[in-house]
């Protein structure tokens, strides 16, 4: 599944919307980034509510394809500006953290284990 279909199936709003359309791998699922840092696998989508520009050096970091900010929180120019630059899709959804990590554990499975 692409990052644009997982968008769709997820009803959430592409924010950045310049990023290569790849298969997600992944996913994983947390708001401290030094967790992140030291778990989430490349290929995959971060499941957060942390919408500032350290998630995408963060997301840089360890290859992560897509970023998904929960709950609607705002999402500043500076992100997006920074997602942009490195080809990270910045998605957004109402739902929280717990609803869409189980959304996309249920079309992706378990590829992260």
């Amino acid at each position: 599944m692409t990052i644009r279909e997982a968008a769709e199936k997820l009803r959430a709003e592409i924010i950045q919307d310049v990023f290569e359309d790849t298969p997600l791998k992944g996913a994983y699922t947390s708001d401290l980034l030094s967790d992140v840092m030291a778990h989430a696998k490349d290929g995959g989508a971060l499941i957060t509510i942390q919408a500032h520009k350290n998630t995408v050096a963060v997301a840089t970091l360890v290859d992560v394809s897509v970023i998904i900010i929960c709950n609607n929180r705002p999402i500043p120019d500076d992100m997006i500006e920074t997602a942009r630059d490195e080809g990270i899709a910045v998605l957004r959804t109402g739902e929280n953290q717990y609803t869409v990590s189980g959304k996309l554990y249920a079309m992706i499975g378990a590829s992260q284990e």
